[in-house]
């Protein structure tokens, strides 16, 4: 859970990116397994923060709520994970799951890298 003093920032998100950010945090659940070591990667302490906190932060992003910066990195990197790797993550898969083409998705993910705050703060290196 976010410190109380560390400011919430709420970045104008479209549709798609609402989407595709909520579900490259919930899609660990299923279709997708996570290791304990790439969790730690997109900087969770593990799989059960990833879980927790990555529902929380899933959530959030959903109901246009405000995140700490270290939230919207790591919902950023686990959706990176997922849907590019197919070796961790959906990969190829993902258009099948979510629909649409590779293209869009991947003019939504680098308008999220573009517009996200980001901070490599808690995130492994």
């Amino acid at each position: 859970m976010p410190s109380t003093d560390e400011p919430l920032i709420s970045p104008p998100l479209s549709d798609a990116q609402r989407y595709m950010l909520f579900y490259g945090l919930v899609d660990w659940q299923g279709p997708s397994e996570c290791t304990p070591a790439l969790a730690i990667a997109m900087g969770f302490s593990g799989l059960e923060e990833l879980e927790q906190d990555g529902r929380r932060i899933a959530d959030a992003i959903h109901a246009g709520r405000g995140l700490t910066v270290l939230d919207w990195s790591r919902a950023l990197v686990s959706t990176e994970f997922i849907f590019a790797s197919d070796v961790f993550g959906t990969g190829r898969e993902w258009t099948t799951i979510h629909g649409y083409d590779d293209a869009y998705w991947i003019d939504v993910l680098r308008s999220l890298q573009t517009m996200l705050p980001l901070s490599s703060d808690g995130i492994a290196t």
